[in-house]
């Protein structure tokens, strides 16, 4: 999961080399923080929410098949 959202992360924005992501994980969740330059929240985000919805979406599928929860939160 964490490779995915670096990855997708790192194709959105204008600086990739900023992209970090760290994971918290507890027993039935995980919680991702992404890291980008705060000039790029805004591409991160996007227009009314859509692309952080789309990422988070796919990285909830890609836990369930897991078995977990997951949860993307995006810091500058």
């Amino acid at each position: 999961m964490k490779e995915l959202l670096e990855t997708l992360a790192k194709a959105i924005v204008d600086n990739p080399d900023d992209v970090k992501v760290t994971v918290v994980e507890g027993d039935t969740s995980v919680i991702l923080q992404l890291y980008v330059n705060p000039d790029d929240i805004g591409k991160v985000i996007g227009k009314q929410g859509r692309i952080v919805k789309a990422l988070r979406s796919l990285i909830k599928a890609v836990a369930v098949k897991e078995g977990k929860k997951a949860m993307v939160e995006i810091i500058d």
